[in-house]
């Protein structure tokens, strides 16, 4: 009985420290402003241990969804691909962003725009 318990828990370490390289995003967003010029400029980041929770506020097209936006991993950089904004007519939405992503990642470009990850050492 030990020894299949021992077997058991070299199996599933072995298995755990197998995992492939993965980028999840879930995003979350509400419209705030009929005006781009009323965007406020606040990028917030919240880590625990299902990942990093980031918090801003974007201009984007009246008819923005959820599957428009596509996120990717390029080294230790997790890339959050944002549609561009239409020509006119464009609102301010507050973006709710998770990301989950192994291995760890130091950068975050959201858009055009490139945030350092600083880590907790607990």
């Amino acid at each position: 009985m030990m020894n299949k318990l021992i077997v058991y828990l070299l199996l599933v370490t072995a298995i755990a420290c197998n995992r492939k390289p993965f980028v999840n995003h879930k995003l979350d967003f509400e419209k705030v402003a009929n005006d781009c010029s009323e965007q406020q400029s606040y990028f917030r980041m919240n880590s625990n241990i299902a990942g990093e929770r980031f918090e801003f506020e974007k201009c984007l097209a009246p008819d923005f969804k959820k599957d428009q936006v596509i996120s990717s991993r390029k080294g230790d950089t997790v890339i959050v691909n944002l549609p561009s904004p239409a020509a006119s007519g464009n609102v301010v939405y507050h973006i709710t962003l998770d990301i989950d992503s192994y291995p760890q990642y130091n950068y975050v470009t959201i858009g055009e725009d490139t945030y350092q990850i600083a880590h907790s050492k607990n």
